[in-house]
Order: structure tokens, then C-alpha cells, then sequence
């Protein structure tokens, strides 16, 4: 038997008041399926607005053309949508294999409530869901929560809410800023899984002495071919200006 969700609370009261957007960029789009069915652009736009929340960039190898037909002929909500490009191949290769839970929940909170997560307590509250249920069941229930059923409904593309406010002249920074898609913890993971095993051998262990040279000089070998080829090239153009000169008198 699964554990009961944490019981959290917003970290603010402003998190409770319903925010008041001037049109613009954030402006939600309307999906119902006589729209989508007859204004194909209208259709093409929340596609793509949909693939910005949750990929934050859509190249043509990660679109689902089965999916997007399935929407644009009513067969499918823009929730059921969204669900879909959450449990893509392309969302769980390069986002959820490569973070911890708690980095997870920050990620999915922020592209399907449009909010950043209530610090930890709800990322642990969130983290447990993962870990006892998978990503598919955490994913059903914020789609299924009352705050996304409010705020988006069936029809919406989620959206950073609350990102311009009136009377503040800069808005807050975009979540994709906020929270990079890969972690510190990541690239040292990444690192390590390197053909060299992540380790430098003149600093990790790797019982090499480290050549005096590397301290920023060349080796002495290097340093004589290096000079050779200085006086080399310094007698032969030398000699051409020498030769270019002798021809111009010569010529005179």
C-alpha cells in the first residue's frame, strides 16, 4: 500500500492569489476540439507552445506526428497531450534519467503547474510518489490535481504563472533559467562515465608524476624545434627581401 502525499503548503500567501497577466507571450491559448478541427494555424500554434513548456524546444526527430494528429482531430485533450510528451522517450532520456527525484519534481512542477516547487518539504512530499510509484503515477497526479484542473482545465497549455506582475518592471527570470535541465551532480556523472573513467591521472590518483613541463613551459625538445623553426623562417624571409630588393635595383 502506497504512502499517503505529504501534506504541504505554499511557501508565500501570494501563492494563493490568482494572478492578473496583461496579454502577451504568457497568454493561454484555448484548445476545444471544433477549434483545433477547423483553424489549423490556431492548432499549430498551441503544438508548438506545448512542446516550448515541456521540451522547451521541439526539434523535427522529437515530434510525434501520431500524437499531434490524434490532437488536432479531437481525439485527445491538451491534457492528454501534455501527459503524453511527459512520458515521451525523448522526456525520460533527457530529463528524468538524467536527475534525482527531488531535481524531477522541480522539473515536472514547474512545466505542468507553472510554479516553482514549495522548497522541500514538497519536494519530498513529490520524490516519495516517484520512488514508491513511478514517474507515470507522479505525472497523473498533478494533471489530475484540483490546482492544474483550475488553472488549465482540458483546454490549456500550462504556463509560468505569476512571471509579470503589475507595477514590477522585470519579471521573474523564465523557469528554464531558473532550473537548467542538467545538474551539478549530472556532469560529474558524466565525467566519470568517460572512456578515462573520469579521472585525471595527473591530480586523481592516477599515481603518475606530474612532468615539470605541465606547469606551463614546453619540453626542452620542444623548445629547441620551436627555436630552430624561428631561425629558419627569420634567414629564408631575410633572404626574399634581400632577393626582392636586388631585383628592384637591378630592374632600376
Amino acid at each position: 500500500m502506497p504512502l499517503p502525499i505529504l501534506a504541504t503548503k505554499p511557501l508565500t500567501n501570494n501563492a494563493r492569489v490568482s494572478s492578473f497577466l496583461a496579454p502577451g507571450e504568457e497568454t493561454p491559448r484555448q484548445s476545444d476540439t471544433t477549434c483545433l478541427q477547423r483553424d489549423r494555424a490556431a492548432t499549430d500554434a498551441l503544438i508548438e507552445q506545448a512542446y516550448r513548456q515541456i521540451f522547451f524546444h521541439a526539434f523535427k526527430v522529437d515530434r510525434d506526428e501520431v500524437l499531434e494528429s490524434q490532437l488536432r482531430s479531437g481525439q485527445i485533450s491538451t491534457r492528454d497531450f501534455i501527459r503524453q510528451l511527459l512520458l515521451s522517450e525523448k522526456f525520460q532520456r533527457d530529463f528524468y534519467r538524467c536527475n534525482s527525484n527531488y531535481r524531477v519534481v522541480e522539473q515536472v512542477v514547474g512545466r505542468v503547474l507553472g510554479r516553482q516547487v514549495h522548497g522541500k518539504a514538497e519536494e519530498i512530499a513529490w520524490s516519495i510518489v516517484i520512488a514508491e510509484q513511478g514517474l507515470p503515477k507522479f505525472v497523473d497526479a498533478l494533471l489530475n490535481s484540483d490546482e492544474y484542473r483550475d488553472n488549465f482545465g482540458d483546454s490549456l497549455v500550462p504556463f509560468q504563472r505569476s512571471r509579470v506582475l503589475p507595477g514590477q518592471a522585470v519579471g521573474t527570470m523564465p523557469f528554464n533559467q531558473q532550473a537548467p535541465r542538467y545538474d551539478f551532480y549530472w556532469r560529474e556523472a558524466m565525467a566519470r562515465r568517460a572512456p578515462t573513467g573520469g579521472l585525471n591521472p595527473w591530480t586523481d590518483g592516477g599515481g603518475w608524476a606530474r612532468p615539470a613541463w605541465l606547469e606551463g613551459q614546453p619540453t626542452p625538445k620542444v623548445q629547441a624545434i620551436w627555436q630552430y623553426t624561428v631561425a629558419t623562417g627569420g634567414f629564408v624571409l631575410t633572404g626574399l627581401v634581400i632577393w626582392i630588393a636586388a631585383a628592384m635595383l637591378s630592374t632600376g
